[in-house]
Parts: C-alpha cells; sequence; structure tokens
C-alpha cells in the first residue's frame, strides 16, 4: 500500500521545508565568492542564531546539499561552506518561488529587478 511519507513531493518538502534551510542556501549563493564562512552566513541571515545555523549546515551537508571545507593550517580552523551541484540545483526551485511572488505581488520593486545571486536586501 502507498503512503504519503512515500511521496516525492512529501519527501522533498521534508528535506528542504525546514525554516532557514531555503534561506541558507540562497545566502551561500548570493555574491561572487563560492565558498563562505560561518559569520559571513550568519551575518546575511540577521535573525538566524549560532546553534541553529550550526545545525542547519550539518544537516544540509549531510543530504549533500552544501559541502564543508576545513583548513587546519590556520588558527582558528578555518571552516567554509559552500553549494554543491544539488544544492545549486535546488536553487532553481527558490528561483521559481521569487517569480512566483512577483507575480503575485508578495515581492518588492528592488527584488524583480535584480537577481538573487547580486542581491543585497
Amino acid at each position: 500500500m502507498y503512503t504519503m511519507k512515500e511521496c516525492t513531493v512529501y519527501k522533498t518538502i521534508d528535506m528542504i521545508g525546514k525554516k532557514w534551510t531555503l534561506l541558507i542556501l540562497l545566502e551561500l549563493y548570493k555574491g561572487q565568492e563560492k565558498y563562505k564562512r560561518f559569520n559571513e552566513i550568519k551575518n546575511g541571515l540577521q535573525d538566524i542564531t549560532p546553534k541553529v545555523l550550526s545545525g542547519r549546515l550539518k544537516e544540509m551537508e549531510k543530504i549533500e546539499l552544501v559541502q564543508k571545507n576545513v583548513d587546519s593550517s590556520f588558527v582558528p580552523i578555518k571552516s567554509e561552506y559552500a553549494l554543491t551541484k544539488k544544492g545549486e540545483e535546488l536553487l532553481c526551485v527558490v528561483q521559481e518561488m521569487k517569480r512566483w511572488g512577483l507575480k503575485w505581488k508578495m515581492g518588492n520593486k528592488e527584488c524583480g529587478l535584480t537577481t538573487c545571486k547580486e542581491c543585497v536586501l
């Protein structure tokens, strides 16, 4: 018997539907640099706590949306995060959400005039 938990949409929402997940992906996408340090991500997401950000990054790393690079030649150890190919492809969904929001007047003029990669909001 087929159950809702076997549904592809259900599984996808379960994977990415937690608060902050899509916004973290978007923050990693923004700007010209591929890799971002923890505090750069944190500063871009003003209301997220360090504990929540750390937890979400670990979850996203586990499901291969984000990769973590550690450079132990620095003191303190330098950790950086970047989107994986899987994470980059998920941004297509975020872009569609933006288009939907702009179409139905949930966006703002500035948002409609720029790409998410160049966003400073």
